[in-house]
């Protein structure tokens, strides 16, 4: 089995918690108080994490958000990493895939050169765009399959001639491409009943549900209706939510406190489910 999904299995089993904290870094969303430091989106990152560290089973970190900055971006990204608490799964939220030799460019920079346990993918140029990131089988892959924007609908929910939606197909190829256990599939925490169904049908993959939070979703329903049978295989994914809390904080140790209370009550609500 997938080292990567082994860690975030024990850190689930252990903590009793499915709980991603979504750092998309928004620079103009952070309080007044980091702005002013020599790196505010590290230093934002670091308090996060410092306030999210007993609760969180998963950390995803947003590319765009880094690489919209270029350079000064990019080292934000590395350090962010390296803060990460090993014991967490840390999922590179990219997006990649495309012909075979870029998306081996793509695969040794997020699981080399940024050694993240995770990607997410897009499945859209089928499977030689994506075999590069399933050949690192002690990693794991979340391949788009049925997400939360309302967009989804536009290709997602789509209904092929064989009477299948797409979503349904991709699920069926995904399975079909695992190595080592090592697949995954991003599933929209707003789709609670498609959500359902998926999990069902594929009790072996591994889930990544967004939509907590600012986007509408029940952590409930994503939490009862994406855990595999054995009460693990996913994590849900909070940002907006959870890093941006209201308020105007005079420290950082009261923001910290903020984040931490917000986390401590994702997680309560989790353990009181599983």
């Amino acid at each position: 089995m997938s080292s990567a999904r082994n860690k975030a299995n024990s850190r689930i089993a252990s903590l009793r918690s499915m709980l991603c904290v979504g750092l998309d870094s928004d620079l103009s969303k952070m309080p007044a108080i980091f702005r002013s430091m020599e790196r505010p989106v590290l230093e934002f990152n670091r308090a996060v994490i410092r306030a999210t560290a007993a609760h969180a089973a998963a950390y995803k970190v947003n590319t765009a958000f880094y690489e919209s900055r270029g350079l000064s971006g990019m080292r934000d990204l590395d350090d962010t990493l390296q803060a990460l608490p090993p014991e967490c799964l840390s999922i590179a939220d990219a997006k990649r895939a495309d012909i075979g030799n870029t998306s081996r460019q793509y695969a040794k920079a997020f699981f080399e050169a940024w050694p993240f346990d995770a990607i997410t993918v897009a499945p859209y140029m089928g499977f030689d765009s994506l075999e590069p990131f399933f050949e690192y089988d002690d990693k794991l892959v979340f391949v788009l399959c049925l997400t939360s924007n309302s967009g989804s609908a536009d290709f997602e929910e789509r209904i092929l001639d064989d009477g299948r939606p797409l979503y349904r197909a991709v699920l069926d190829r995904v399975r079909s491409w695992q190595r080592n256990g090592n697949a995954g599939i991003v599933v929209g925490a707003t789709k609670a009943g498609l959500l359902q169904e998926l999990r069902q049908e594929a009790p072996e993959l591994f889930f990544l549900i967004p939509g907590v939070g600012a986007q509408g979703g029940s952590m409930q329903e994503a939490v009862n209706q994406g855990a595999d049978p054995d009460r693990g295989g996913a994590v849900v994914n909070v940002s907006r939510a959870l890093i941006f809390p209201p308020g105007d904080f005079r420290s950082i140790e009261e923001f910290e406190d903020a984040v931490r209370h917000e986390a401590a009550k994702l997680h309560n609500d989790i353990k009181a489910i599983l």
